[in-house]
């Protein structure tokens, strides 16, 4: 990757980056609505073992990266959080959806 020659340029990058991201997170988030169906309750939506194989295997491939295995988890965490809140309000509307 060629990184830059001015800050601009260091931004466009980043800009660029970041739509790239956005389209990913959003494809995890169809995943993640997918995946309440399947959960039958909060417990299994909030999954801590999950939670920590993924933040272990996502260390290790930013470390494979050259990316500090630090910045990798708490970026992951916070994320994963999100997803969390995110997906208890899917399973929470599909389990009133059944009830009602």
């Amino acid at each position: 990757m060629n990184i830059g020659n001015s800050l601009d340029e260091l931004r466009r990058q980043i800009d660029t980056l970041d739509s790239e991201l956005v389209k990913l997170i959003a494809k995890r988030a169809a995943c993640v609505k997918a995946a309440a169906a399947f959960k039958k309750d909060s417990a299994a939506v909030r999954a801590p073992d999950r939670v920590q194989q993924v933040v272990d295997k996502v260390r290790l491939q930013a470390s494979e990266q050259g990316l500090p295995p630090e910045i990798a988890e708490s970026v992951w965490r916070a994320m994963i959080g999100a997803f969390i809140d995110y997906e208890l309000q899917q399973h929470q509307q599909l389990t009133v959806g059944k009830s009602g």
